[in-house]
């Protein structure tokens, strides 16, 4: 197998065109059509972990956050981002990070911790917008349910929880073949027209080319013609943090002792209490801070995440209670999430979650 074969994968699900602007997620390092030995997942490649890759005899590291995030100008072995660089190139070991991307997965890290807290009704906490196309057709009455389920099979007609949505409705289109075409029906140089049916299919953008790759391989007509209309609309199913249910409300000390717990925290720093017990949880994997007014928004009782700055802690003014449990304590999942997405797929090929701790951050 190669290594575009994994990314390829990967990026069906969590496309590049969702991760952020500031982000770095793709193929860092390394050539997509050398074939993969074994494969390592971590949540931080650093030096250590292209260690332990080579140890393995794993030729592909598959990290969340990725080595590169800026430009670097020198390799010279002076800091650990270039030492990791150098010894993965000289031991041809490919590096592809997986970030951004993979937090604004509907599936992704968040719905992995919103399982962690036994949360139900989850949803994500802010949805991105001109994220989604209308894709219209027209084909033959008879043919509209091969090519509605072509386009549901490559993706299209998701809203919310709710799969195989479309909109048709009948109508006469008319056509001129030209002298070399191949028409459906009708004669050379003569006017014809078809009863036909409009389908009108929800899409997400990076989608857009599979799903017209797909309704043209099923469609009777030489020429199809179809409408790509971008929306505003949000996309329920891409976006930042996620808010959902507790089964009950818990007093707000029994909850954080649950976290601690869950998460392995060395210490939880948390505003002071509201006075309300927890139902409504909002939570962000990594640096979540910018999520607080929306989180405040949604009534949410208890905002979970990290790298909350002194200051940002006002914010909370009561309203809500801030809990930050930290940067690694809160994505340390990941690497199970990743394994299991491509074990699903990859059904015969291994896949290893590091053994390394590459959380920098020590608790006395």
């Amino acid at each position: 197998m190669k290594i575009k074969e994994v990314i390829k994968y990967l990026e069906s699900l969590a496309p590049l065109s969702s991760s952020e602007s500031y982000d770095n997620s793709g193929l860092i390092i390394g050539n997509e059509d050398d074939e993969i030995k074994e494969v390592l997942i971590c949540l931080d490649c650093i030096e250590s972990i292209v260690d332990e890759a080579i140890d393995r005899g794993c030729n592909l590291i598959i990290s969340h956050h990725p080595i590169i995030f800026s430009g670097v100008k020198k390799i010279n072995g002076n800091n650990y981002i270039e030492r990791t660089i150098i010894k993965a190139i000289k031991n041809d070991i490919a590096i592809y990070a997986i970030h951004t991307n993979l937090d604004n997965y509907h599936l992704g890290v968040n719905k992995e911790i919103g399982e962690l807290l036994k949360l139900s009704d989850l949803q994500i906490l802010e949805p991105k917008q001109n994220v989604l196309s209308k894709i219209v057709c027209f084909c033959p009455t008879k043919n509209q349910k091969d090519v509605l389920n072509a386009m549901f099979n490559s993706g299209a007609g998701n809203i919310g929880k709710y799969s195989n949505c479309s909109f048709r409705s009948a109508g006469v289109g008319t056509f001129l073949p030209h002298s070399d075409a191949k028409p459906y029906k009708g004669k050379i140089n003569e006017l014809s027209s078809l009863e036909e049916e409009k389908i009108e299919v929800l899409v997400s953008n990076h989608k857009i080319p599979s799903v017209i790759k797909a309704m043209e391989d099923v469609h009777p007509y030489e020429e199809v013609a179809y409408d790509i209309i971008p929306i505003s609309n949000i996309n329920q199913n891409e976006g930042s943090g996620m808010i959902g249910l507790l089964s009950k409300p818990v007093e707000l000390f029994d909850f954080l002792k649950m976290v601690k717990k869950t998460f392995n925290c060395g210490v939880i720093k948390y505003t002071k209490s509201t006075g309300k017990k927890i139902l409504k949880v909002a939570f962000c994997g990594g640096s979540g801070s910018f999520l607080l007014k929306k989180a405040k928004k949604e009534g949410a009782d208890i905002f979970i995440t990290s790298d909350f700055k002194y200051h940002q802690f006002f914010d909370a003014e009561g309203e809500i209670i801030i809990a930050d449990i930290g940067h690694f304590e809160s994505e340390q999942y990941t690497s199970i999430l990743l394994k299991g997405i491509l074990k699903k797929k990859f059904t015969k090929f291994a896949f290893f979650i590091s053994e390394i701790n590459t959380n920098p951050i020590n608790y006395f």
